[in-house]
């Protein structure tokens, strides 16, 4: 009998002891556990924030975004006008400089007035003229653009998908979910997108929000900026209570996220003298997509009794009767947030 029994107790604490070793890995790429330098943004693009199992290279990676990029294209109204456009580019670009990515990125600007942004796996980043229309500076629009660096930088797309959250990425056209806020864009659009690329796990949506906090950070941006986005999503779902219910379900709920945003820009990001709020800039290409979605109204307006308006930002034909570009501000310098001491 007792012979008996230290054998039970062998066989389970050799169980256990398999148990742990299977256990391991997954403990070990915990974003939660990834280490100090990941809450040190003096250390970024000098850590592996993408660190984790993953069944995907950077090569794959990259070709799987430009083939899902490809489809986008193929569903979606990209903006054409070469001022938003470029706009949009380069403040991404500069925020991609200021973070752990280790790919290019492409950035394009979607025609939609739906609040979202999405970047797919190898760099491939869309940003609707939704954000450029809600945001108020160019602090807020640069970070819900942090947040989905973020997410690639992390490799998060593919990091997902290896852990099992799609089965079949190229034969079902799924609706689309995730982005910064997690708002879906099937009301405008139906894109043939796996969601287990996109819709990310609560871990990994959190990590995305530290590390795109300290990404706005580094480039210069009101890191509180972060926050008053947050806070205008919130405000909108008040507003029209259970229509985010579902989007927002593999989500953290927003006023968890808020509270987690402000303890880390507490905590983790020094204040800086001043801050990049906004700049002349971001005004002028927000009254042109305004224009650019007035038009739009205009035309697809089918009351023929009615007069065809044009709106022109600046007031402004030019000789062929086209409108002219907005001209830079004689005064072109950001608006600067200043902190006191």
């Amino acid at each position: 009998m007792k012979l008996l029994s230290q054998t039970l107790a062998y066989r389970q604490k050799t169980a256990a002891i398999a148990m742990f070793a299977l256990l391991a890995p997954s403990i070990v790429i915990s974003p939660a556990f990834a280490g100090d330098k990941k809450k040190d943004p003096d250390e970024i693009g000098n850590r592996d924030v993408g660190k984790g199992v993953n069944f995907y290279s950077i090569e794959k990676e990259i070709a799987l975004g430009k083939q899902m990029a490809q489809e986008v294209e193929r569903q979606a109204k990209i903006v054409d006008d070469p001022i938003i456009a470029e706009y949009v580019n380069r403040i991404g670009q500069n925020l991609v400089r200021n973070s752990d990515a280790k790919v290019p990125f492409t950035i394009k600007v979607v025609d939609s007035e739906e609040i979202n942004a999405f970047a797919l796996p190898g760099g491939f980043f869309f940003v609707n003229t939704g954000i450029l229309l809600n945001a108020d500076n160019e602090a807020e629009m640069a970070g819900v653009m942090a947040h989905e660096i973020a997410h690639v930088a992390a490799r998060h797309g593919t990091r997902q998908a290896t852990r099992g959250d799609i089965v079949n990425y190229g034969s079902i056209p799924l609706i689309f979910l995730g982005g910064w806020t997690g708002y879906a864009i099937r009301q405008g659009m139906g894109l043939a997108i796996p969601m287990g690329f996109l819709q990310f796990s609560r871990g990994f949506e959190s990590e995305a929000d530290l590390l795109g906090l300290e990404y706005m950070y580094k480039a210069g941006y009101d890191p509180e900026s972060f926050v008053d986005f947050f806070e205008k999503v919130q405000s909108q779902e008040k507003r029209k209570p259970g229509t985010m219910s579902k989007v927002f379900s593999s989500h953290p709920p927003t006023d968890e996220r808020i509270k987690s945003a402000q303890k880390n820009i507490q905590e983790y990001l020094k204040a800086k003298p001043e801050y990049v709020l906004s700049t002349s800039e971001f005004s002028d290409v927000k009254t042109r997509v305004m224009a650019m979605h007035n038009r739009r109204k205009i035309d697809d307006a089918k009351d023929s009794g009615r007069p065809t308006l044009r709106r022109n930002p600046n007031g402004q034909i030019d000789a062929n009767g086209d409108e002219k570009a907005p001209k830079p501000d004689q005064d072109d310098r950001p608006t600067l947030k200043r902190r006191d001491n």
